[in-house]
């Protein structure tokens, strides 16, 4: 398969990198059941309310949420049912007693998550992330077919605009 960042040993031109989870290995269970105990939900429903719930600074993979759910299923605490095409998982009664059992690590993961980003300005972080991703749009759309001198006034614009921020972050 062609490597296409070899040569630098990084990723691709604006790859989403992983982010870090707002939360410890393990208690992605307790926040797709919390989910699920508010409504029954499909894989893909799943992952984008809890992107929209982390305000997109996290948002799960399919690699985590399908075997999470496959193993809350095996557990007995969600059961799936086919609707329109779709596995729709509902959380059980013993789900629901499980959640209830564990209210303290519920609430050691509030906690995580309250302290894992800044609520009181959320409008403000989301109108700038829609700025970046205006931005990275733009350069994905440009870049590719950029000359070198429109390369190098990107690249001068851009070293601008970091030193700009990083001056503000000291």
């Amino acid at each position: 398969m062609f490597d296409i960042y070899h040569k630098h040993h990084r990723p691709p031109f604006f790859m989403k990198p992983r982010h870090e989870r707002p939360f410890q290995r393990g208690d992605f269970k307790y926040i797709i059941l919390q989910h699920l105990k508010d409504k029954p939900s499909y894989g893909y429903e799943i992952m984008r309310a809890l992107q929209e719930r982390f305000h997109s600074f996290y948002t799960p993979s399919p690699g985590s949420v399908y075997p999470t759910l496959q193993m809350l299923e095996e557990m007995g605490y969600v059961i799936a049912a086919e609707q329109e095409g779709k596995k729709v998982y509902t959380i059980t009664e013993e789900g629901l007693r499980f959640l209830d059992e564990q209210k303290e690590s519920q609430e050691r993961i509030k906690g995580q998550i309250k302290n894992w980003w800044n609520p009181e300005n959320i409008d403000d972080i989301h109108k700038t992330m829609q700025e970046f991703e205006r931005l990275a749009q733009l350069l994905r759309d440009s870049v590719r077919t950029a000359d070198t001198e429109k390369l190098g006034r990107m690249r001068e614009a851009l070293s601008r605009i970091y030193e700009e921020i990083s001056k503000d972050m000291a």
